[in-house]
């Protein structure tokens, strides 16, 4: 898949319909991905969040016209989806600094200009990975849903609860596994554990998932955890997927955390994907 020119018609559709009622998985739709997927890629690759994007750009268009033009605030409102010049207010007030009427009345306001995203050949920091065939694998896992859009926050959080507990605390949980879902939700279940080896039985609270054979991409990320990991995933999806020869699959991914202190500057964790070659089946 070209990213690139994925995300660029993504930028698009959202440009024609900053006016209308649309919503992230109709985004997602128009270019076929899941919502999750698409929501991960287009966060990776531009910093925001496809809802982000289109807030801060139909704020931007609503200040440009009010400064503009001679509509009324509500009618500016309405134009671009608030359902009360009150809601209009505030959102406006939290992007710009200013009310709606100071921006009409000539304050400066904030411009976020439409994005288009490009490839950019910056820095030379190597990228570790390799590509291996792994068989069919049992994992033991603790689990829980999280929404895309606030999951970067909430999932350490998750992890210092799993460390709290003195029950799930017996279990290994060096493993974070994301299964991916299929649907125009943007909700997905993250779960933290082990290999189902490691454990006899099946504890409280936890269960087993079955990962099908893959071949796996496995990327070395260096740094305090959770940040290296989270610097690593943006990596792939704006440095190392634009150029690879090889496409995601829209299933399981895995964080493997190794042995060692997790705040050190040299301690060691990777990132496992499942891939294909590119426009090959799986």
């Amino acid at each position: 898949m070209d990213w690139i020119k994925t995300v660029n018609h993504a930028i698009q559709y959202m440009e024609d319909h900053l006016t209308e009622q649309i919503s992230v998985s109709d985004i997602a739709a128009h270019v076929n991905l899941s919502v999750f997927h698409f929501h991960r890629a287009f966060s990776m690759i531009t910093g925001l969040s496809p809802a982000e994007y289109l807030r801060k750009r139909r704020l931007s268009q609503a200040a440009q016209e009010l400064v503009n033009g001679d509509e009324k605030v509500i009618d500016i409102a309405l134009k671009y989806g608030y359902e009360t010049p009150e809601s209009f207010t505030k959102a406006f007030t939290r992007f710009h600094g200013i009310s709606p009427m100071q921006a009409k009345k000539g304050s400066p306001v904030q411009f976020m200009s439409r994005y288009t995203v490009r490839i950019a050949i910056e820095g030379g920091q190597i990228m570790e990975f390799t590509i291996k065939k792994l068989e069919p694998m049992d994992l033991l896992v603790h689990a829980k849903s999280f929404h895309a859009e606030t999951s970067e926050a909430e999932i350490p959080k998750f992890w210092d609860a799993y460390y709290a507990d003195e029950a799930y605390r017996k279990i290994p949980g060096y493993l974070g596994v994301c299964a991916q879902t299929k649907t125009d939700s943007d909700e997905f279940e993250y779960g933290i554990g082990c290999n189902a080896s490691d454990v006899e039985g099946v504890p409280e609270g936890f269960k087993v998932i079955h990962i099908p054979a893959y071949t796996w991409a496995v990327f070395k990320c260096v740094g305090p955890s959770p940040k290296a990991i989270q610097d690593m995933w943006e990596r792939i999806y704006k440095e190392w997927l634009p150029v690879s020869d090889y496409e995601i699959i829209p299933d399981y991914d895995i964080e493997n955390y190794l042995p060692g202190d997790p705040s050190s500057q040299d301690y060691v964790s990777e990132i496992c994907i499942p891939v294909k070659k590119s426009g090959a089946a799986v």
